[in-house]
C-alpha cells in the first residue's frame, strides 16, 4: 500500500478512484463507439438512398418502420456518444470546479436537447403528421 493512500485493497481492485464511477463510463463509451459503426454505415446508405428524390419519396422512405427504428438508434447512439465524449473533455481540461460542474450540466441538456429534436423529427415524419 502506497504511503499516503486512502484507498482500500478492494477500491484498488474494483477501480474505483475518488469520483466512485470506475471505468463504467469508458465502457459505455465504447460500445457506443462500436454500435456507432453499423448504425452510421445504415445512416450513410440511408442518406445515399434520398438523393435526388421529391419530397414524398424521402417522407416515405423515412417513415418506414425499419429505416425508423436504425435512425432513432443512431440518434440515441450517437447523442450518448457525443454527451459521455464532451463530459470526459471537460472532466479533463476544465480545472475550476464551478465552471465544470456548468459545463458538464449545459453538455448533458445539449445532448438531450439535441437527441429530442432530432427523434422529435423523425417522429413526425414517421407518422405523417
Amino acid at each position: 500500500m502506497a504511503a499516503g493512500s486512502m484507498s482500500t485493497p478492494l477500491a484498488r481492485v474494483r477501480g474505483l478512484g475518488a469520483a466512485r464511477s470506475g471505468t463504467e463510463a469508458f465502457w459505455r463509451q465504447r460500445l457506443t463507439a462500436v454500435a456507432n459503426i453499423p448504425l452510421t454505415i445504415a445512416f450513410v446508405f440511408i442518406v445515399i438512398s434520398l438523393l435526388g428524390r421529391n419530397h414524398a419519396a424521402v417522407v416515405q422512405i423515412l417513415g418506414s418502420p425499419l429505416v425508423a427504428v436504425i435512425l432513432m438508434l443512431f440518434i440515441v447512439s450517437i447523442t450518448t456518444h457525443m454527451r459521455i465524449g464532451m463530459q470526459v473533455i471537460i472532466e479533463d481540461y476544465v480545472h475550476d470546479e464551478r465552471a465544470k460542474v456548468v459545463l458538464i450540466m449545459a453538455n448533458t441538456f445539449f445532448a438531450i436537447a439535441v437527441a429530442f429534436a432530432c427523434a422529435f423529427a423523425l417522429l413526425m415524419l414517421s407518422f405523417k403528421v
